[in-house]
């Protein structure tokens, strides 16, 4: 479903935990020393932003309530605040009024001192207020299960409000989540305990909350429960280091708490129908005190529900919902496991604008990838389920789940293609979804380095057959199973000249076909590691992707491939960090969607230095900025309000 007309955007920040003075705290982390600067630099991109108003999730001071220096930190945090431009709702978090009930918590239990200490600096510890047709609520869930009296009077007053707004847009606001991966979790240093978390739950569906906002865990979390969105934020300050166990790869700055690409925070577009949520990075950056920060126009964010057109499409060769076991960590959670999924491939997804999925049949059997699967769906992408062969029991899997199939690529060698699309047409019999072959390339078919033997699985057609595929065509059995085929393009080929020809191809055939460009090379034992190259790669394949609508297009990696077969880099890290070629597709989509239609020539530039001659309106991909005049790098690309077109990019 398409949101419809913006109606107003809000913006959503966590766990800021400003310090008493600059650079310092009350922590034993370096990283926390910068906590104001960082903040400092959000505020400033809120402002560029220019939100209607910004809910503030809790943790707005790093002291806690029993500390001396809760008081100056609450100085030095309106200090801060009072250069946001916009309206700021704050509510409690557990550094500012005490952890949720427990004897085993590192800080002291929420109390009525704790409270009324909160209410001298910061005012009430939960209320709502009205924008439009929408109700949005702010709770303390500190208190829930507190026994206080506090517990009781505001539980009296979020029934009586929720009630009071039935049929609204209703937010709801929280610091602790109700949870962190799964509704029936047991007990830990994350979540609403029971019998709290079930009564909000409960509140929740029954008022058809549509979006509920926590923070705490200082991590991006997704979650669908019923009618409702659930986000889990990042911090602004700081990550919190438990859970840098969900990478498989080196923990990065300060053992995980200082990942500065997962700081940030969300900008929500209100639509008509729904609503969007954007997650910027803040990346880190600081400001210092009287520090002016730097005036650069970048870039709208884009994502897959609302980009008009989201043409390139993405391998998902590592898992993408992947479930860990976070340790007791000595620290927090000391006496139990607690399982968390990795929300930041679709974090990344999201950011870039990429709708069109692509996963293994195994991915649609496995019940908890399926919801997944069906979460995602609803919030724009398309998946593409590909399969060796037709396997037993896929018609009664398409049937069971059709509605979370976009559709079905099947690899195969093309001996009795025949019987093959038989197999097929009975499978799909009935089914919407379009239907392609992608050949599955035997030894025969495969070029050898020099006298090297190849030990590897390709697929794929070649543009060089397209004799071969035009014969596969004219049979009636074949065109009644099949809508296209998908080719493979090598990394030593030019992705527009390649997929120009495919366009030719399916038009010429009426064939529906699909490509998928190689960020591997060749030879599986070379790597192909440089960030640039990949970029320029990446912004060839997508460019040409924006200006062929026939042909659907894919890019054999989203992450990074750095071990096993032909490692290379990817669209993101190992930790799911936008690498420059992720950016580059970003900023692609955001520039195609925003600026193409504006009169004259942009151009859209990658590093490094090269002084183009001329005055020019140009976009940096690698980094979103836009300006006008000479710019210091180097001009492979160009876009028009009458078209696309592009020189080839810098090898």
């Amino acid at each position: 479903m398409q949101p419809g007309e913006r109606l107003f955007t809000f913006a959503v920040i966590a766990d800021t935990h400003v310090n008493q003075e600059e650079g310092r705290a009350s922590s034993d982390f370096a990283v926390n020393r910068l906590s104001n600067a960082r903040n400092r630099h959000v505020i400033e991109a809120l402002n560029r932003a220019r939100p209607a108003f910004v809910l503030h999730l809790g943790d707005i001071v790093h002291p806690t309530p029993g500390h001396p220096a809760y008081g100056a930190a609450a100085n030095a945090f309106f200090e801060l605040a009072g250069a946001l431009e916009a309206p700021l709702h704050l509510i409690p978090g557990n550094h500012d009024v005490g952890d949720k009930p427990g004897d085993w918590l590192p800080v002291p239990s929420v109390s009525d001192e704790y409270l009324a200490l909160y209410a001298k600096h910061f005012g009430a510890n939960y209320h709502s207020f009205a924008m439009e047709d929408c109700h949005f609520v702010m709770i303390d869930a500190q208190v829930i299960n507190s026994g206080l009296a506090a517990e009781q009077a505001q539980r009296r007053w979020l029934e009586e409000d929720l009630e009071a707004n039935r049929g609204k847009r209703i937010f709801l606001c929280t610091h602790y989540p109700p949870y962190v991966f799964d509704p029936g979790e047991g007990i830990n240093y994350d979540n609403i305990d029971e019998p709290g978390r079930s009564w909000l739950l409960g509140l929740i569906a029954r008022h058809d909350v549509e979006a509920v906002f926590a923070g705490h865990v200082h991590n991006f979390w997704y979650h669908v429960l019923g009618a409702t969105q659930i986000y889990l934020l990042p911090s602004t300050a700081f990550v919190r280091l438990d859970f840098s166990e969900m990478y498989r790869v080196e923990p990065g700055p300060e053992h995980g708490r200082d990942d500065a690409a997962k700081l940030g925070f969300l900008l929500v577009d209100v639509h008509a129908r729904g609503h969007v949520a954007h997650p910027i990075r803040s990346h880190g950056a600081c400001l210092a005190p009287g520090e002016a920060a730097p005036v650069i126009q970048t870039l709208p964010p884009v994502h897959p529900r609302t980009l008009a057109r989201s043409p390139l499409g993405l391998d998902l060769r590592h898992a993408w919902a992947e479930v860990t076991d976070v340790a007791p960590s000595g620290a927090i959670d000391e006496f139990s496991r607690k399982a968390v999924r990795n929300d930041y491939p679709l974090m990344a997804l999201w950011e870039m604008g990429i709708r069109r999925l692509r996963v293994p049949i195994a991915d649609l059997e496995d019940a908890r990838i399926r919801e997944r699967m069906r979460a995602l769906t609803g919030c724009g992408h398309e998946f593409t389920v590909y399969s060796h062969g037709v396997p037993t029991g896929l018609r009664a899997l398409f049937k069971a789940h059709a509605a979370l199939v976009g559709a079905w690529e099947v690899i195969a060698p093309l001996a009795l293609i025949d019987a093959l699309a038989a197999r097929i047409a009975r499978a799909r019999a009935g089914m919407s979804f379009p239907v392609r072959l992608s050949k599955l390339r035997r030894p025969e078919d495969v070029h050898h380095h020099g006298q090297k033997a190849r030990h590897v699985i390709e697929h794929g057609f070649e543009v060089a057959e397209a004799a071969v595929i035009e014969a596969i065509f004219a049979s009636r059995t074949v065109r009644a199973a099949l809508d296209g085929v998908v080719f493979r393009v090598p990394r030593d080929r030019d992705p527009r000249s390649e997929l120009a020809a495919i366009a030719r191809l399916a038009a010429h055939l009426g064939t529906r076909d699909e490509a998928m460009v190689r960020l591997a090379g060749d030879n599986p034992a070379i790597a192909l590691m440089d960030e640039l190259d990949a970029a320029n790669r990446v912004a060839a394949t997508l460019f040409a992707a924006h200006s062929m609508p026939g042909v659907g297009v894919w890019l054999d990696t989203f992450a990074d491939v750095d071990r096993g077969y032909f490692p290379r880099a990817g669209l993101v890290d190992r930790r799911f960090n936008p690498r420059m070629a992720g950016r580059v597709c970003r900023n692609l989509n955001s520039a195609m969607a925003s600026v193409v239609t504006d009169a004259g020539t942009w151009d859209l530039v990658l590093p490094p230095a090269e002084c183009p001659s001329g005055a020019r309106r140009w976009i940096d991909l690698a980094s979103g900025s836009m300006g006008e005049g000479a710019t210091p790098i180097s001009v492979p690309f160009l876009v028009t309000a009458e078209g696309v077109r592009g020189t080839r990019p810098r090898p």
